[in-house]
């Protein structure tokens, strides 16, 4: 599975890398990014992320 994070959305809360730190990660731009894809039980946390997010900045292709 893999994540996607709208920058342009992303308010850079840190949500998403505390629910899946092996997907999820802070730039650079303090915003949230995406860098590897999902496997395993990550999945379902990725999915959790994607109904976390504040902003709806993130999204999944499953």
């Amino acid at each position: 599975m893999r994540a996607f994070v709208d920058k342009d959305i992303c308010i850079g809360c840190g949500l998403c890398p505390t629910i899946e730190p092996s997907v999820f990660r802070m730039g650079d731009d303090d915003k949230a990014e995406a860098y590897a894809e999902a496997e395993g039980d990550a999945k379902g946390n990725v999915l959790e992320a994607v109904d976390s997010c504040p902003v709806s900045a993130i999204t999944a292709d499953q």
